[in-house]
Protein backbone atom coordinates (compact mmCIF):
# COMPACT_ATOMS: atom_id res chain seq x y z
CA UNK A 1 0.00 0.00 0.00
CA UNK A 2 1.45 3.38 -0.98
CA UNK A 3 1.55 6.37 1.36
CA UNK A 4 -1.51 8.09 -0.15
CA UNK A 5 -3.60 4.93 0.17
CA UNK A 6 -2.39 4.42 3.73
CA UNK A 7 -3.41 7.99 4.61
CA UNK A 8 -6.88 7.54 3.09
CA UNK A 9 -7.38 4.20 4.82
CA UNK A 10 -6.26 5.57 8.18
CA UNK A 11 -8.61 8.56 7.90
CA UNK A 12 -11.51 6.25 7.13
CA UNK A 13 -10.51 3.91 10.00
CA UNK A 14 -10.79 6.83 12.42
CA UNK A 15 -14.12 7.88 10.95
CA UNK A 16 -15.49 4.35 11.28
CA UNK A 17 -14.46 4.13 14.92
CA UNK A 18 -12.37 1.06 14.09
CA UNK A 19 -15.41 -1.19 13.79
CA UNK A 20 -15.13 -4.84 12.71
CA UNK A 21 -16.96 -3.82 9.50
CA UNK A 22 -14.07 -1.50 8.68
CA UNK A 23 -11.51 -4.25 9.31
CA UNK A 24 -13.47 -6.60 7.01
CA UNK A 25 -13.67 -4.02 4.18
CA UNK A 26 -10.05 -3.00 4.54
CA UNK A 27 -8.85 -6.61 4.45
CA UNK A 28 -11.04 -8.16 1.77
CA UNK A 29 -9.65 -8.95 -1.65
CA UNK A 30 -13.11 -9.77 -2.98
CA UNK A 31 -14.06 -7.02 -5.43
CA UNK A 32 -17.65 -8.26 -5.56
CA UNK A 33 -17.92 -7.76 -1.81
CA UNK A 34 -16.60 -4.21 -2.18
CA UNK A 35 -18.97 -3.50 -5.09
CA UNK A 36 -21.86 -4.80 -3.00
CA UNK A 37 -21.21 -2.10 -0.41
CA UNK A 38 -21.75 0.55 -3.08
CA UNK A 39 -25.29 -0.61 -3.80
CA UNK A 40 -26.42 -2.05 -0.45
CA UNK A 41 -28.93 0.05 1.49
CA UNK A 42 -28.03 1.84 4.73
CA UNK A 43 -24.27 1.69 4.33
CA UNK A 44 -22.39 4.45 6.16
CA UNK A 45 -20.55 6.98 4.01
CA UNK A 46 -17.16 5.80 5.27
CA UNK A 47 -17.93 2.25 4.06
CA UNK A 48 -19.02 3.44 0.62
CA UNK A 49 -15.94 5.63 0.34
CA UNK A 50 -13.57 2.84 1.34
CA UNK A 51 -15.18 0.40 -1.08
CA UNK A 52 -15.18 2.91 -3.96
CA UNK A 53 -11.61 3.98 -3.27
CA UNK A 54 -10.30 0.40 -3.13
CA UNK A 55 -12.18 -0.57 -6.29
CA UNK A 56 -10.96 2.55 -8.12
CA UNK A 57 -7.34 1.95 -7.19
CA UNK A 58 -7.79 -1.65 -8.37
CA UNK A 59 -9.10 -0.45 -11.74
CA UNK A 60 -12.64 -1.75 -11.22
CA UNK A 61 -15.04 0.49 -13.16
CA UNK A 62 -17.95 -0.32 -10.83
CA UNK A 63 -16.52 2.39 -8.57
CA UNK A 64 -16.90 5.17 -11.13
CA UNK A 65 -20.28 6.64 -10.13
CA UNK A 66 -19.51 6.56 -6.41
CA UNK A 67 -16.11 8.17 -6.95
CA UNK A 68 -17.65 10.97 -9.02
CA UNK A 69 -20.14 11.66 -6.22
CA UNK A 70 -17.28 11.75 -3.73
CA UNK A 71 -15.27 14.05 -6.02
CA UNK A 72 -17.99 16.65 -5.48
CA UNK A 73 -18.33 16.16 -1.70
CA UNK A 74 -18.12 19.03 0.77
CA UNK A 75 -15.23 17.32 2.60
CA UNK A 76 -11.95 18.14 0.80
CA UNK A 77 -10.28 14.95 2.01
CA UNK A 78 -12.99 12.83 0.40
CA UNK A 79 -12.65 14.85 -2.82
CA UNK A 80 -8.89 14.35 -2.87
CA UNK A 81 -9.19 10.59 -2.29
CA UNK A 82 -11.83 10.29 -5.03
CA UNK A 83 -9.65 12.28 -7.46
CA UNK A 84 -6.70 10.02 -6.72
CA UNK A 85 -8.76 6.87 -7.33
CA UNK A 86 -10.37 8.29 -10.48
CA UNK A 87 -6.95 9.15 -11.92
CA UNK A 88 -5.82 5.56 -11.39
CA UNK A 89 -9.13 4.05 -12.54
CA UNK A 90 -8.66 5.31 -16.09
CA UNK A 91 -12.35 5.32 -16.95
CA UNK A 92 -12.99 7.21 -20.21
CA UNK A 93 -15.95 9.02 -18.60
CA UNK A 94 -13.78 10.65 -15.93
CA UNK A 95 -12.73 13.77 -17.82
CA UNK A 96 -16.28 14.56 -18.90
CA UNK A 97 -17.55 14.12 -15.33
CA UNK A 98 -14.73 16.23 -13.86
CA UNK A 99 -15.38 18.95 -16.45
CA UNK A 100 -19.07 19.00 -15.55
CA UNK A 101 -18.23 19.34 -11.85
CA UNK A 102 -15.57 22.01 -12.40
CA UNK A 103 -17.90 24.18 -14.48
CA UNK A 104 -21.01 23.80 -12.30
CA UNK A 105 -21.50 27.23 -10.74
CA UNK A 106 -23.85 25.83 -8.11
CA UNK A 107 -21.03 23.62 -6.79
CA UNK A 108 -18.03 25.88 -7.42
CA UNK A 109 -17.07 25.74 -3.75
CA UNK A 110 -16.17 22.09 -4.35
CA UNK A 111 -14.49 22.50 -7.75
CA UNK A 112 -10.86 22.51 -6.59
CA UNK A 113 -10.28 18.77 -6.89
CA UNK A 114 -12.14 18.37 -10.19
CA UNK A 115 -9.95 21.18 -11.58
CA UNK A 116 -6.79 19.48 -10.38
CA UNK A 117 -7.97 16.14 -11.74
CA UNK A 118 -8.62 17.70 -15.16
CA UNK A 119 -5.07 19.02 -15.18
CA UNK A 120 -3.70 15.60 -14.31
CA UNK A 121 -5.83 13.83 -16.94
CA UNK A 122 -4.74 16.14 -19.78
CA UNK A 123 -7.90 15.12 -21.66
CA UNK A 124 -9.52 17.02 -24.55
CA UNK A 125 -12.10 18.34 -22.05
CA UNK A 126 -9.44 19.69 -19.67
CA UNK A 127 -8.44 23.06 -21.16
CA UNK A 128 -11.96 24.17 -22.20
CA UNK A 129 -13.33 23.38 -18.73
CA UNK A 130 -10.47 25.17 -16.97
CA UNK A 131 -10.84 28.19 -19.27
CA UNK A 132 -14.58 28.39 -18.54
CA UNK A 133 -14.10 27.99 -14.80
CA UNK A 134 -11.28 30.55 -14.65
CA UNK A 135 -13.20 33.10 -16.71
CA UNK A 136 -16.04 32.95 -14.14
CA UNK A 137 -13.59 33.29 -11.25
CA UNK A 138 -12.25 36.57 -12.64
CA UNK A 139 -15.45 38.41 -11.70
CA UNK A 140 -14.90 41.14 -9.10
CA UNK A 141 -14.98 39.89 -5.51
CA UNK A 142 -15.21 36.22 -6.48
CA UNK A 143 -14.53 34.26 -3.26
CA UNK A 144 -13.07 31.14 -4.90
CA UNK A 145 -9.45 32.21 -5.22
CA UNK A 146 -8.07 28.69 -4.71
CA UNK A 147 -10.17 27.40 -7.60
CA UNK A 148 -9.00 30.30 -9.79
CA UNK A 149 -5.36 29.65 -8.90
CA UNK A 150 -5.74 25.92 -9.62
CA UNK A 151 -7.20 26.81 -13.03
CA UNK A 152 -4.31 29.16 -13.80
CA UNK A 153 -1.72 26.58 -12.75
CA UNK A 154 -3.55 23.85 -14.64
CA UNK A 155 -3.71 25.89 -17.82
CA UNK A 156 -0.01 26.60 -17.52
CA UNK A 157 0.68 22.90 -17.13
CA UNK A 158 -1.52 22.04 -20.12
CA UNK A 159 0.12 24.81 -22.20
CA UNK A 160 -2.95 25.04 -24.42
CA UNK A 161 -2.81 28.18 -26.60
CA UNK A 162 -6.60 28.60 -26.28
CA UNK A 163 -5.94 29.77 -22.71
CA UNK A 164 -3.95 32.84 -23.77
CA UNK A 165 -6.82 35.36 -23.49
CA UNK A 166 -8.10 34.22 -20.11
CA UNK A 167 -4.58 33.95 -18.68
CA UNK A 168 -3.80 37.46 -19.95
CA UNK A 169 -6.90 38.70 -18.15
CA UNK A 170 -5.93 36.75 -15.02
CA UNK A 171 -2.51 38.39 -15.04
CA UNK A 172 -4.22 41.70 -14.19
CA UNK A 173 -5.64 40.27 -10.96
CA UNK A 174 -3.24 40.88 -8.06
CA UNK A 175 -3.72 37.47 -6.45
CA UNK A 176 -3.27 35.61 -9.73
CA UNK A 177 -0.73 37.80 -11.52
CA UNK A 178 2.45 35.82 -10.78
CA UNK A 179 0.91 32.43 -11.54
CA UNK A 180 -0.82 33.74 -14.68
CA UNK A 181 2.41 35.27 -15.98
CA UNK A 182 4.21 31.96 -15.38
CA UNK A 183 1.39 30.09 -17.14
CA UNK A 184 1.51 32.48 -20.11
CA UNK A 185 5.25 31.88 -20.41
CA UNK A 186 4.58 28.15 -20.82
CA UNK A 187 2.25 28.64 -23.80
CA UNK A 188 3.67 28.07 -27.26
CA UNK A 189 4.57 31.20 -29.19
CA UNK A 190 1.90 32.47 -31.57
Amino acid sequence: MDEESRTVTERIRKESGGTPAFDQLAATRDRDELAGVLTAPQQPLWARELAAYRLGIAGDHRAFESLVLLLNHRDPERCAAAAQALAVLGDPRTARAAAALATNELRVAYALHPVRLLTQLRAPESAPALITTLRRRLAPHDPYRKVALACVEGLGSLADPRARDVLTEASTHPRLAMAASAALARLPME
